[in-house]
């Protein structure tokens, strides 16, 4: 067999690949961020997060902080790929059939559940248990990144499972954020939302191959949702979740207009990279071959692949760069750790395990689904921990819930904490429980 030519990697491969290198630099990105703002050059930091940047349009100025434009914008744009994921795997993934869906769909709300509510046994009351959403979220780069560290000792049902289980978490913390963390709603931004969601909607029944058709009610929705009083982000999740997954044509229709236009190329004149500039009727034909290959590629596939990329490389360390940098001095340590940190290590750590762990036996048990092919229960456990890595949504979540700059600061350490043991923890776990490597 000639080694030189690797076979096409599928796009689950793609993916894992993507998540795994992003959280290499997510990782880079963080240690930029706690370096940099304990250093001699944190009054830099913190100016350049707050630099204001807007436009000014007809006698009005409208700025934000740059870490806002990060936060509510590009943030809109992982949003919109956690989307896609979910559309994706709900019409044609591991969640398109009742029996498939039910484990990871039952292990991602007990690993949010349990986590909530042992956050909320530590701060029942006051501004510190409006936090209860933060260890309740997985961050998917970070946990298939250590997952992936296995390579082929980790059975492809192990992958799926967390994988599908993440995406299930991701879609519950847009809930949370949509519906708990919104503390008003102008309804007026509502229905133009609804107004610039409808063009949209029609740009894509009419699969018009204009991208500014797109491009503007998508700003529009994000914009008007901004001003709505809900997180901007969640109009990502909205938008993407209009955008179909499955092509657009019939493989018949594709098939024979394929046949037709390249039996027209092969009978006609000789074809050559001169004649396409002269010959109206090969050009016609080859743009026709174009336009029916695109429309065969699902919509939703094609966007998730070019996006993965910038989320992973560009959005994801943005974020954490503006977000992780927490200053430890006095002040800062004085209140670690208290209520906010421990309800959130418990809850990240413990939690995750025990929510996971029994949710997914009930299922199995009560005969609703089955155990993937060749994963064990220690296997499970061990994905439990990794669940407990909650990093960036966790981060984000705690920056919408509290107000209190000296709880966000405690709630980040928190998250850091529990996100180093959860995943030290998970590889320990895996690498006792998995085949060994000369028998994988």
């Amino acid at each position: 067999k000639d080694m030189s030519t690797k076979p096409e990697q599928s796009f689950f491969d793609r993916f894992l690949h993507s998540q795994t290198v992003g959280s290499v630099i997510l990782i880079f990105a963080t240690a930029t961020a706690l370096m940099w703002a304990n250093s001699d050059w944190a009054e830099l930091y913190y100016a350049i997060s707050h630099l204001e940047i807007g436009v000014h349009l007809a006698g009005k100025t409208y700025q934000m902080h740059l870490e806002h434009w990060v936060k509510d914008g590009l943030m809109a744009i992982f949003f919109f790929v956690v989307g896609l994921e979910v559309k994706r795997e709900v019409v044609v993934g591991e969640l398109s059939s009742v029996r498939q869906a039910v484990l990871p769909v039952m292990a991602a709300v007990g690993g949010c559940t349990i986590p909530a509510l042992l956050y909320f046994l530590f701060n029942r009351t006051g501004d510190a248990a409006s936090g209860w959403g933060v260890p309740m979220a997985t961050d998917i780069a970070f946990a298939l990144g250590i997952l992936a560290l296995f390579g082929r000792r980790v059975p492809i049902g192990l992958k799926i499972f967390l994988t599908a289980l993440a995406i299930v978490d991701d879609l519950i913390a847009v809930i949370v954020i949509a519906v708990f963390y919104t503390e008003q709603i102008n309804i007026g931004s509502m229905i133009w939302a609804a107004g610039f969601l409808a063009l949209f909607f029609t740009a894509v029944k009419f699969q018009t191959r204009r991208p500014a058709l797109y491009l503007v009610p998508a700003i529009g929705v994000w914009v008007c949702v901004m001003l709505s009083g809900i997180h901007a982000t969640i109009a990502g999740v909205i938008i993407a979740l209009l955008i179909p997954v499955k092509s657009t044509i019939e493989p018949k229709h594709f098939f024979d207009t394929i046949c037709m236009h390249m039996q027209g190329l092969k009978t006609a004149d000789p074809l050559t990279r001169e004649s396409l500039v002269s010959n109206n009727r090969q050009r016609k034909s080859v743009e026709q071959i174009y336009l029916t290959a695109e429309d065969m590629i699902p919509t939703g596939i094609a966007l998730e692949k070019h996006f993965h990329p910038v989320q992973a490389f560009i959005i994801l360390p943005l974020f954490a760069l503006f977000s992780a940098g927490v200053t430890f001095n006095t002040a800062t340590m004085a209140s670690f750790p208290g209520p906010v940190s421990l309800g959130i290590i418990c809850g990240l750590v413990f939690g995750k395990q025990i929510g996971i762990l029994f949710f997914s036996w009930i299922a199995v048990e009560s005969g609703q689904t089955e155990m993937p092919e060749e994963v064990r229960w220690p296997h499970i456990w061990g994905v439990s921990l990794l669940a407990g890595i909650g990093f960036t949504m966790s981060i984000f979540i705690s920056e919408l819930g509290f107000s209190s700059q000296a709880m966000i600061d405690e709630a980040k350490i928190g998250i850091f904490t529990a996100s180093l043991l959860a995943g030290i923890g998970g590889y320990l776990v895996l690498n006792r429980t998995l085949p060994s490597p000369g028998t994988a």
